[in-house]
């Protein structure tokens, strides 16, 4: 039996969707309002579930303290009320994306979850954009 537990969180975030090496009439043609140079910011909402069998003896499939503390720790400390162009390491190179964003949230997070459990993350980045990636 699998069941699936879930933790819902936030942070908030400034970035900027561009590529260096096309000009600012480009960038607006691509990313529109989004590619604003002097940034633009989103009150993200995060949702992260684990899938797994019930532990037999905990009745736990995680413990969901564990899962709030490593969603602080790897995503909120890191990310909130961050620039995240200039200020998170992992997109110095890689366009903010809420889809990278996504992805890179699941990979600082996958390696302190069980292998045996599935990761799933669902990120919003206003209340009607949002998408989920599970790996």
């Amino acid at each position: 039996m699998k069941v699936k537990v879930s933790r819902k969180a936030h942070f908030n975030a400034a970035h900027r969707l561009f590529r260096p090496e096309w000009d600012d009439a480009k960038n607006l043609a691509v990313f529109g309002k989004c590619s604003n140079p002097k940034y633009h910011g989103h009150n993200y909402d995060l949702v992260v579930s684990v899938t797994g069998a019930i532990d037999i003896t905990t009745g736990f499939v995680i413990d969901l303290k564990v899962l709030k503390d490593l969603i602080r720790s790897e995503i909120e400390d890191p990310f909130d009320h961050k620039n995240l162009n200039e200020e998170v390491a992992e997109f110095a190179e890689l366009n903010p994306t809420t889809e990278n964003i996504a992805v890179v949230i699941w990979q600082k997070l996958r390696p302190n979850i069980d292998p045996e459990h599935e990761l799933e993350v669902v990120l919003y980045e206003t209340p009607r954009n949002f998408l989920t990636y599970s790996g």
